[in-house]
């Protein structure tokens, strides 16, 4: 590499005096405009650092001649939020259930408040729209463990199944191969029996006599004679064909031989009544309400 200031012979223009192998680097100054926007830019950086919040301190951050942060400017919005809805809220706070459902401007309301507390609360379990999972009931069908309406939907909500609540439903599958109530065989005989309720195929060789007799010595005073279940006990449909866990043999066997015991956490102390009000009025509008 060479330094040597001189003329390029083919754009006219001076060369910075640098070149490589014979390629010579040309004197292009930076566009003006360029130049300025730039120096303007750390003009305005310099502005941001002290007007905002910028500076990481041992404990904290610079607060900024603004003391601007966007917690207190979302809290502020929320608070703005809340102060238009005010007398709406009151509104709803008051009103009865069956009100609520009764004033299409109420439900509106309601069902905009507990769309989003699901959405926040509901959701990891039930899903985003409500249609379950294994083991987490589908809200949009008309088939309830505990009952569908908006009174037993509002109770469900408050205290759960089996959350350590004192209010809280209880019942559960018992393990009766666990326990050692029934025997391996049997319970395969069983869930055939279950199965064929629901109309699904039974296995090769198996005793509709015999599986009926074992439901009926087991399983008939939470299921009922006809399996049709029981809402007091929180005990499924079994003619239904909807499974909470499941319908191929296998999982029934699994769940006749060691029980189940699902959970739904009390929110009572975690929703105020207002949300948990509008809550049991969302789930019981999404189509299986009853």
């Amino acid at each position: 590499m060479s330094q040597h200031n001189e003329t390029d012979r083919v754009s006219g223009r001076s060369t910075t005096g640098h070149e490589w192998d014979g390629i010579e680097e040309l004197n292009t100054p930076l566009p003006r405009w360029w130049v300025l926007t730039f120096y303007a830019t750390i003009v305005w950086a310099f502005g941001y650092w002290v007007v905002y919040p910028a500076w990481p301190l041992v404990s904290g951050y610079t607060a900024g001649v603004l003391h601007y942060t966007n917690r207190a400017a979302v809290a502020a919005n929320l608070a703005q939020l809340e102060a238009f809805r005010g007398e709406k809220m009151k509104a709803l706070d008051t009103a009865s259930l069956a009100d609520i459902e009764n004033d299409p401007a109420l439900l509106a309301l309601a069902r905009a408040r507990g769309k989003t507390v699901f959405g926040d609360n509901c959701a990891p379990c039930h899903g985003s729209g409500a249609a379950g999972a294994k083991g987490y009931p589908n809200l949009n069908d008309d088939d309830w463990l505990w009952g569908g309406t908006l009174d037993q939907i509002m109770q469900t909500i408050q205290f759960g199944a089996r959350s350590g609540n004192a209010k809280a439903h209880e019942g559960q599958m018992l393990a009766f191969g666990r326990d050692g109530i029934l025997k391996t065989d049997e319970i395969v005989t069983v869930a055939n029996y279950v199965r064929s309720l629901s109309g699904l195929a039974t296995a090769a060789g198996y005793d509709p006599a015999a599986g009926k007799t074992i439901f009926a010595e087991n399983c008939v005073s939470c299921h009922g004679e006809d399996g049709k279940g029981n809402q007091e006990f929180g005990a499924p449909n079994l003619t239904d064909q909807i499974w909470l866990y499941g319908s191929d043999q296998s999982t029934l066997v699994e769940t006749i031989t060691k029980g189940r015991a699902g959970v739904m956490p009390a929110w009572s102390g975690r929703l105020d009544p207002l949300t948990t009000k509008a809550l049991a009025v969302y789930v019981h509008s999404l189509g299986g309400g009853k």
